[in-house]
């Protein structure tokens, strides 16, 4: 028969055995801070390069109406350019975005010829030289249509405005019925453009994205007016229906933002040991 005393004797003990369990169990390990994922702008900054395989344009002789010819042209032909291009975006959303681009697209030699006939038996050909170039203004916007393995299709479309330039053009008659030559005037003209764009980005980072695409290009066109050196009744020339199949390769940076904020380590959890066993006390003595 055991007695009061015994049993509180127990009970101590194991308090003190559980109390000794308790300071051996190992602390459970630290928990990392928890960092909030850095994330950038909706706006962005882009760059393109590309080749411009011109179609051909028309070739329009707008004879001055003192004279009276029968010239016609019988060849011309415009070379490819090379252009550069910058501009600025947002991403509106994760399909839609738009942006504003300027692009200068280098000089485009043109050459042609044509024949006339004086009513006599003589015959003029005159041989026409120079070159095309434009700055080209777009305001595009553009849909994305889904991404894997970071590759983004797209479409895209813009409408703007090209200042193009025909300079150096020049006028060498030759034949039996003529002999002279004449020179432009390098005129500017300002002209609607529109472009339809389908291409394929790469996101080499969450801020950095590269693009390969082709570009439908319209720029309008341009006219020049050609003097004689001497004397004569100037006539006009128009390079009409200017267009180009454009190879692009771009690239897009993201604005970075200050969101990348510093480890936060969330509050510390208080352990709690388990409580002692608990006996009941006997009765008997």
């Amino acid at each position: 028969m055991f007695s009061v005393k015994s049993l509180i004797g127990a009970a101590l003990a194991a308090l003190v055995s559980s109390g000794a369990f308790a300071a051996d169990m190992p602390l459970p390990p630290p928990i990392a801070p928890v960092a909030e994922p850095c994330c950038g702008s909706a706006w962005y900054l882009r760059g393109d390069v590309g080749v411009g395989i011109i179609n051909r344009p028309k070739l329009i002789f707008e004879q001055n109406p003192a004279n009276n010819s029968n010239f016609q042209f019988q060849h011309w032909s415009i070379d490819d350019t090379t252009f550069l291009s910058i501009g600025a975006g947002y991403e509106f959303n994760n399909w839609f975005r738009a942006d504003v681009t300027a692009e200068y697209r280098t000089k485009a030699a043109v050459n042609a010829f044509g024949m006339f006939t004086n009513g006599v038996g003589g015959v003029g050909v005159d041989t026409y030289t120079g070159s095309i170039h434009s700055t080209v203004v777009l305001a595009n916007g553009y849909i994305d249509l889904g991404t894997w393995n970071c590759l983004t299709p797209f479409i895209g479309a813009g409408v703007g405005v090209a200042f193009n330039t025909l300079s150096d053009f020049v006028d060498i008659g030759t034949g039996l019925a003529n002999g002279g030559a004449g020179s432009g005037q390098n005129p500017t003209e300002a002209h609607f453009a529109w472009a339809l764009t389908a291409g394929l980005s790469y996101a080499v980072t969450q801020n950095f994205s590269v693009e390969l695409a082709y570009r439908y290009l319209n720029y309008g066109s341009i006219t020049d007016t050609v003097h004689c050196i001497g004397s004569c009744n100037p006539d006009s020339f128009k390079w009409d229906h200017l267009s180009s199949n454009d190879l692009m390769l771009g690239m897009r940076w993201r604005f970075p933002v200050d969101c990348c904020a510093a480890p936060v380590a969330p509050a510390p959890v208080a352990i709690q040991p388990p409580p002692p066993p608990q006996y009941p006390l006997s009765t008997r003595g």
